[in-house]
Protein backbone atom coordinates (compact mmCIF):
# COMPACT_ATOMS: atom_id res chain seq x y z
CA UNK A 1 0.00 0.00 0.00
CA UNK A 2 1.18 3.58 -0.80
CA UNK A 3 0.15 6.73 -0.09
CA UNK A 4 -1.84 7.18 -3.07
CA UNK A 5 -3.60 4.40 -1.76
CA UNK A 6 -4.77 6.70 1.01
CA UNK A 7 -5.29 9.33 -1.20
CA UNK A 8 -7.79 8.07 -3.39
CA UNK A 9 -9.56 6.07 -0.47
CA UNK A 10 -9.94 9.96 0.97
CA UNK A 11 -11.67 10.36 -2.78
CA UNK A 12 -14.23 7.72 -2.59
CA UNK A 13 -15.00 9.16 1.10
CA UNK A 14 -16.35 12.47 -0.31
CA UNK A 15 -17.64 10.81 -3.36
CA UNK A 16 -19.43 9.25 -0.86
CA UNK A 17 -20.09 12.37 1.61
CA UNK A 18 -21.89 13.92 -1.40
CA UNK A 19 -24.15 10.61 -2.75
CA UNK A 20 -25.09 9.30 0.61
CA UNK A 21 -25.80 6.38 -1.41
CA UNK A 22 -25.21 3.23 1.04
CA UNK A 23 -23.05 1.08 -1.88
CA UNK A 24 -21.10 4.51 -1.82
CA UNK A 25 -20.46 4.07 1.95
CA UNK A 26 -20.41 0.24 2.71
CA UNK A 27 -17.26 0.06 -0.20
CA UNK A 28 -15.05 1.98 2.16
CA UNK A 29 -15.15 -0.36 4.83
CA UNK A 30 -14.15 -4.24 5.72
CA UNK A 31 -16.91 -6.23 7.29
CA UNK A 32 -15.98 -5.50 10.81
CA UNK A 33 -14.45 -2.06 10.51
CA UNK A 34 -14.79 0.04 13.41
CA UNK A 35 -15.63 3.75 13.11
CA UNK A 36 -14.55 6.20 15.66
CA UNK A 37 -16.61 9.37 15.13
CA UNK A 38 -14.69 10.97 18.07
CA UNK A 39 -11.92 9.52 20.11
CA UNK A 40 -13.91 9.67 23.09
CA UNK A 41 -17.06 7.54 22.02
CA UNK A 42 -17.81 4.30 21.49
CA UNK A 43 -16.94 3.30 18.17
CA UNK A 44 -19.45 1.98 15.56
CA UNK A 45 -18.76 -1.29 14.93
CA UNK A 46 -19.04 -3.10 11.32
CA UNK A 47 -19.78 -2.46 8.12
CA UNK A 48 -23.88 -2.25 8.47
CA UNK A 49 -23.93 -0.46 10.98
CA UNK A 50 -21.66 2.46 9.68
CA UNK A 51 -23.86 2.79 6.99
CA UNK A 52 -26.82 2.90 8.84
CA UNK A 53 -24.85 5.40 12.02
CA UNK A 54 -24.02 7.90 8.37
CA UNK A 55 -27.13 7.98 7.03
CA UNK A 56 -28.65 9.12 10.51
CA UNK A 57 -26.43 12.25 10.40
CA UNK A 58 -25.51 12.66 6.58
CA UNK A 59 -25.07 16.21 4.93
CA UNK A 60 -27.28 17.10 1.68
CA UNK A 61 -25.07 17.27 -1.49
CA UNK A 62 -23.24 20.17 -2.42
CA UNK A 63 -23.69 21.35 1.20
CA UNK A 64 -20.10 21.49 2.44
CA UNK A 65 -16.76 22.10 0.83
CA UNK A 66 -13.82 20.05 2.26
CA UNK A 67 -9.99 20.26 1.26
CA UNK A 68 -6.87 17.84 2.76
CA UNK A 69 -3.68 16.95 2.44
CA UNK A 70 -2.12 13.78 3.83
CA UNK A 71 0.41 13.98 6.44
CA UNK A 72 1.62 10.88 6.44
CA UNK A 73 1.17 7.04 5.50
CA UNK A 74 2.83 3.86 6.69
CA UNK A 75 2.15 0.31 7.15
CA UNK A 76 -1.47 1.05 6.34
CA UNK A 77 -1.89 3.90 8.37
CA UNK A 78 -2.44 6.83 7.21
CA UNK A 79 -2.93 10.45 8.79
CA UNK A 80 -4.90 13.34 7.07
CA UNK A 81 -5.60 16.45 7.69
CA UNK A 82 -9.07 18.56 6.66
CA UNK A 83 -10.99 21.19 6.32
CA UNK A 84 -14.61 21.34 5.99
CA UNK A 85 -17.21 24.43 5.61
CA UNK A 86 -20.75 24.28 5.96
CA UNK A 87 -22.36 26.30 3.09
CA UNK A 88 -24.64 27.68 6.04
CA UNK A 89 -25.62 31.39 6.81
CA UNK A 90 -23.08 32.02 8.70
CA UNK A 91 -21.04 29.87 7.32
CA UNK A 92 -19.18 26.69 9.86
CA UNK A 93 -16.05 25.58 9.51
CA UNK A 94 -14.16 22.45 10.96
CA UNK A 95 -10.96 21.40 11.30
CA UNK A 96 -10.40 17.51 11.15
CA UNK A 97 -7.89 15.23 11.52
CA UNK A 98 -8.44 11.38 10.32
CA UNK A 99 -6.12 8.65 11.65
CA UNK A 100 -7.33 5.59 8.65
CA UNK A 101 -5.82 2.18 8.82
CA UNK A 102 -6.31 0.55 5.54
CA UNK A 103 -6.25 -3.26 4.44
CA UNK A 104 -4.80 -4.37 1.14
CA UNK A 105 -8.14 -4.61 -0.57
CA UNK A 106 -8.30 -0.55 -0.25
CA UNK A 107 -11.11 -0.19 2.58
CA UNK A 108 -10.71 0.75 6.29
CA UNK A 109 -10.51 -1.72 8.82
CA UNK A 110 -10.33 1.10 11.59
CA UNK A 111 -10.93 5.29 11.19
CA UNK A 112 -10.97 7.70 14.40
CA UNK A 113 -11.78 11.17 13.66
CA UNK A 114 -11.34 14.77 15.80
CA UNK A 115 -12.90 17.35 14.72
CA UNK A 116 -13.57 21.02 15.89
CA UNK A 117 -15.03 23.72 14.92
CA UNK A 118 -13.31 27.16 13.65
CA UNK A 119 -13.52 29.83 16.15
Amino acid sequence: MREKDLDKWVGRYRRAWESNDPKDIAALWTEDAVFYRRPDEEPVRGRDAIVQAWLEVADAAGETTFEYEVLGFGDGVGFVRGWTTYLTTPPAEFSNLWVIRLERSGRAHEFTEWWMQAP
